[in-house]
């Protein structure tokens, strides 16, 4: 078989010879034996059991960390804690589970596409056989509402056309043809000479001999790119696992050391390794993937109610961080509804307001707004030819944006609401019609009338001029001027307008019918020019994304002219006159498109695989790349994206599988609302580890500080009676209770000003920076500072003996003290950057609810056991002065915290200056 991009060039003849077969189709045996060589028409996949992708889920160095965490509870006896942390590995492990498989469900959605059943020529009769035993050279019928069953060169056709839109992103059904095209490296949208494996036929009918089936499909094309991208894994994704590693290492080396050093300082080995498991446990924050999960689900809610709908957890945030979003023109940047804009008639050229289909309007002349009624009868018969001269209707439909739909082609549904948006509604009777053919270029009816019946006509401007005599000018009928009204045509033209002519001629009411000659001698009465007009909001979107530092690119499948005026109306890229084209695409290498991608903003007649190139190519240059698609032809880019964004009303089965978000209103404008959502995501998620990991700092630091003070300092040193100045049990109690209680409510943050005004952040920029570090050495420092300054003042207060009471109490007020400190670092860690002093202490209201549970589940495991006589904690009962106390050395870690914010922000204005 040949490749399939070279059987549009060959002529009908040449085709049946290279598959050794002709019109008459294959006979029952030939078909068998092809059967056998080419196998079974359809599309194949491989796919990972499902026990293997449950099992792969535990490849995570986060997981890795909860297993440690959980074998040291064990060993501990802490069965309670060891459940929470593997309820946490587990729930981890079930939503990675659902999420993995996503690409072979893509793929699989791709079989959808292939029709059950087809007719096709066998032994010279036509025959309905299961479509994948379709085999080349078979010989397939085809008739309007059929879906094409694999790849045809056709070699007849009637008035037929395809609606190709999931294959080439094309709006607008494709006339068919049979004529080779010699043209080399096309793209499939411009091979009219071919059917294509799961388009459908709209109108007409035609014959084609089977050159492509299964993977050698443009379908099987799409999928082979599918199966042979990689899972990209997400910025945060890749952040959190860099930060994992450093923290693992991290925790080992601190556990080694702290063994080591308690074996050299004479400690028992028991003693020695629950020090160090002890540290250990203080270091890992078990919590911190539940809270990032809650996190990321909150966010993914949000967007959700802005309309767009997160599949993949991550992608709430990849959005955040995204430098390039690639998306198409048609349904996207546009209404995806054809909007006549422009009318020529009487020599005199008006303005429509108005986008879509809905029927509300004003007409301009120059810059007043006009009357069309009071205009010449020119203005008026264009528009009754465009809305009598036409099959398509105008319907109402909640569910279509504008509340409005059009059943028909929707170029002839743009003159239905011109000329209802003028009042223009006819009821004339129609005798007969002359359907639009390709050969023609023009449609005609015939139309019963009062005194005399009336033909229209409309089509394209040249062959509507040829069958013109004159034209109606103020309302009289004067000699036709063919060239000035071919120059309006092409300065609409150039504009990318859609343009039709329109003429009528008045005859006998004994006429019935119509033929072609009766067309002879027609008056020419207008232009109307029509376009699928941009999104008002999604100008501003552009322009919202040029403040927030983010590049718009459009990649598209329809015509240069288009897209370059779509470009310049919505501001999409500096050098608007660079449109780089799918064939001069075909041509160049990865190397060549690396070094110009930077430099296009602008893409037509782009197929699959140029989408899938660019994609690839900007990522290779360091981009976070978001991609929108709503075909089949998208699914590789979606999938190799950073984040790939589906269309919910538009898109296939197979972009939406494919896709990490899926927008439920097709609007680009909503892409850059979920932009906004995934910065404010992101600067919640810092917000919680830079409040979840001082807690684990600051423990470590105390277990860490006590084993080292423990040669030196009785009251750590446990020959002397002395102890570690926080239980492993109280440790966890904080990591898994305490952190989740009072980090989960800075996820409920309102949005902090000017999200939108300033650049992405660098993508390799790590989560663990050199400010990162600074606040959470400072926290931890002062929190375990707190700790041991209330232990050393209970065990060295009026009590001489370290009798089991005392160090009970100073331990239970070293982990009260902990977390209170952590109370008070709550309040100004709402804003990384902002002083509290800013905001209001009620804007978040889950702060002071996650406070005072906090504070009263403190009292409680105080207290409780006094008159219960279960002491899991292992605490004492405290005295008011001490709360006092407490209180007094907590405090100062909001005000210290206040004061860094300070510094730095000052210290980055000099920096600014300089």
């Amino acid at each position: 078989m040949k490749k399939g991009k070279s059987w549009y060039q060959l002529p009908v003849e040449q085709v049946f010879d290279a598959l050794k077969t002709s019109s008459e189709g294959l006979t029952s045996n030939e078909s068998k034996a092809r059967l056998e060589q080419y196998g079974y028409n359809e599309l194949k996949f491989k796919k990972r059991g499902p026990l293997i992708r449950f099992l792969m889920q535990f490849h995570s160095s986060l997981i890795y960390v909860l297993l440690f965490a959980a074998l040291v509870t064990i060993i501990l006896d802490l069965w309670m804690d060891a459940t929470v942390i593997l309820a946490v590995v587990l729930a981890n492990t079930i939503i990675g589970f659902i999420q993995e498989g996503k690409a072979e469900t893509a793929a699989e959605a791709l079989k959808k596409l292939m029709t059950p059943k087809c007719t096709v020529l066998r032994d010279g009769n036509q025959q309905d056989t299961p479509a994948r035993e379709v085999v080349p050279g078979d010989v397939v019928l085809l008739d309007e509402g059929d879906k094409v069953p694999a790849d045809l060169r056709l070699f007849y056709t009637k008035n037929m056309s395809a609606d190709e839109a999931a294959l080439t992103g094309e709006s607008v059904p494709v006339r068919k043809i049979i004529e080779p095209i010699p043209k080399p490296d096309i793209v499939p949208a411009d091979q009219y000479c071919m059917a294509f494996s799961g388009t459908f036929i709209t109108s007409g009918s035609g014959k084609g001999v089977v050159v492509g089936t299964g993977e050698h499909t443009e379908l099987g094309r799409i999928a082979e790119l599918m199966k042979e991208t990689r899972e990209t894994t997400t910025p945060l994704t890749r952040k959190m696992a860099d930060f994992t590693r450093f923290l693992v290492t991290a925790i080992l080396a601190i556990a080694a050391l702290t063994f080591i050093l308690a074996v050299l300082f004479g400690f028992p080995l028991v003693y020695s390794f629950l020090a160090s498991v002890s540290l250990a446990v203080a270091a890992i924050p078990e919590g911190l993937p539940a809270i990032l999960t809650i996190t990321l689900a909150f966010g993914a809610m949000t967007m959700a109610r802005r309309n767009a709908l997160i599949k993949n957890l991550p992608a709430a945030e990849t959005l955040g961080v995204t430098t390039v979003i690639c998306t198409d023109k048609t349904g996207t940047l546009t209404k995806n509804q054809m909007t006549v804009s422009r009318i020529y008639a009487g020599r005199k050229e008006y303005t429509v307001s108005g986008v879509g289909y809905e029927p509300k309007g004003k007409f301009f002349l120059g810059n007043s707004a006009i009357n069309p009624e009071q205009e010449g009868k020119e203005l008026i018969e264009t528009l009754r030819a465009g809305y009598l001269c036409n099959n398509a209707t105008l319907v109402e439909d909640e569910e279509k944006e504008g509340g409005y739909g059009i059943v028909g082609d929707p170029t002839e549904g743009a003159l239905v609401v011109s000329a209802l948006k003028a009042g223009v509604t006819p009821h004339l009777r129609r005798l007969d019609e002359i359907p639009f053919v390709a050969e023609q270029q023009y449609m005609a009816t015939l139309h019963e009338g009062a005194d005399w019946n009336v033909i229209y006509v409309k089509g394209s401007p040249e062959r509507v001029l040829g069958l013109c005599q004159n034209q109606l000018v103020h309302g009289s009928t004067v000699p036709l001027r063919s060239n000035e009204i071919l120059a309006e045509a092409d300065a609409m033209a150039g504009d990318a307008l859609r343009i039709l002519g329109m003429a009528y001629k008045l005859v006998p009411r004994a006429k019935k019918q119509l033929n072609a000659e009766d067309l002879e001698g027609l008056t020419f009465l207008g232009l109307q020019g029509m376009i699928d007009p941009p999104r008002e909001e999604a100008m501003e979107a552009v322009q919202k994304c040029k403040r927030a530092g983010i590049r718009v690119m459009m990649i598209t499948g329809d015509h240069a002219k288009t897209a370059k005026a779509i470009a310049q109306q919505l501001g999409i890229g500096g050098d608007a006159d660079r449109v780089l084209m799918g064939e001069e695409l075909s041509r160049m290498s990865d190397d060549e498109l690396y070094d110009v991608v930077d430099a296009v903003s602008v893409y037509a007649r782009a197929a699959p695989e140029h989408k899938f190139r660019i994609t690839s190519q900007l990522r290779r240059k360091g981009h976070i790349i978001a991609v929108t698609g709503d075909g089949v032809n998208d699914a590789p880019a979606l999938k190799a994206a950073d984040i790939g964004i589906a269309m919910g009303i538009t898109g296939t089965e197979v972009s939406k599988e494919a896709a990490d978000m899926i927008l439920t209103d097709d609007n680009f404008a909503s892409i850059v609302a979920a932009v906004e959502e995934g910065r404010h995501v992101y600067e919640n998620i810092r917000k919680v580890i830079l409040y979840t990991l001082p807690t684990n700092g600051g423990q470590t630091l105390l277990v860490l500080g006590a084993i080292l003070l423990a040669p030196f300092v009785g009251i750590f040193n446990p020959h002397l009676g002395g102890r570690l100045p926080i239980e492993p049990v109280q440790i966890l109690w904080i990591n898994l209770l305490d952190a989740v209680a009072l980090a989960l409510p800075l996820i409920r943050e309102p949005k902090e000003k000017g999200l939108l005004d300033r650049p992405p952040r660098n993508p390799k920029e790590r989560i663990a920076d050199s400010p990162f570090f600074k606040k959470v050495g400072i926290v931890s420092l002062v929190m375990a500072l707190a700790g041991f300054l209330i232990f050393y003042m209970i065990c060295t207060g009026e009590n001489e003996l370290l009798d089991e009471f005392v160090m009970r109490q100073a331990q239970t007020a070293a982990f009260t003290t902990v977390m209170l400190v952590h109370l008070c670092y709550l309040f100004t860690a709402r804003s990384i950057t902002e002083s509290a002093f800013t905001f209001s202490p009620f804007s978040n209201k889950w702060v002071l609810i996650g406070a005072a549970i906090t504070l009263g589940l403190q009292l409680t495991i105080i207290y409780a056991p006094l008159y219960i006589g279960i002491n899991p904690l292992r605490t004492a009962p405290l005295s008011a002065e001490c709360w006092l106390a407490m209180i007094v050395i907590a405090l100062p870690i909001f005000f210290i915290i206040e004061f860094e914010k300070f510094l730095t922000k000052r210290l980055e204005k000099r920096r600014q200056k300089t």
